[in-house]
């Protein structure tokens, strides 16, 4: 572990000697955008495989009754997933941003990297009546909050990824 913090303290000297804060900061948006649409992709995929998994074998023309008993077992995976795993609530994604943006310095907790992704994907792949948008701007502002923390980056610059991000 001090091997590797030596490593990121001259990286850090090295960066601020050669190359310009707004270059790297183009730099990380970009590796951003990139991390940001991989999750988007991730996130819709997944929703579409659990969503095969349960109902690709129904005849879509009879009534099936396990239509009506998946969202609701979709939401208690759910709720057992944020209480045993993640062990905070997972609140409304946009709300968690502003409060990160507003009290927060930027600073989103870790857990919203993957969190929302596969909550959402027990969600919506069992059919609840939400939508992933808002799980795909917290996933993405939370790469760019963890980003712009790795790289010891300021309020301003951080708040600006985390733009990018969502």
């Amino acid at each position: 572990m001090v091997r590797l913090d030596k490593l990121m303290s001259d990286f850090l000297v090295w960066r601020i000697r050669n190359v310009s804060q707004r270059n790297f900061v183009v730099f990380l948006s970009f590796i951003l955008g990139i991390l940001s649409g991989l999750a988007a992709v991730i996130l819709k995929n997944t929703i579409h495989w659990v969503k095969v998994v349960l109902v690709g074998h129904f005849d879509s023309f009879n009534f099936n009754v396990l239509y009506l008993a998946y969202p609701m077992i979709g939401i208690l995976i759910t709720l057992l997933f944020v209480k045993f795993v993640v062990k905070e609530s997972l609140g409304n994604g946009i709300t968690k941003i502003l409060y990160a943006i507003s009290k927060n310095g930027g600073k989103l907790k870790r857990h919203n990297n993957y969190s929302s992704i596969v909550s959402s994907s027990f969600t919506i792949g069992f059919g609840g009546s939400v939508g992933a948008e808002a799980p795909i701007v917290l996933t993405g502002a939370s790469l760019g909050s963890t980003l712009g923390r790795f790289f010891k980056m300021d309020y301003k610059t951080l708040t600006l990824l985390m733009a990018c991000g969502a």
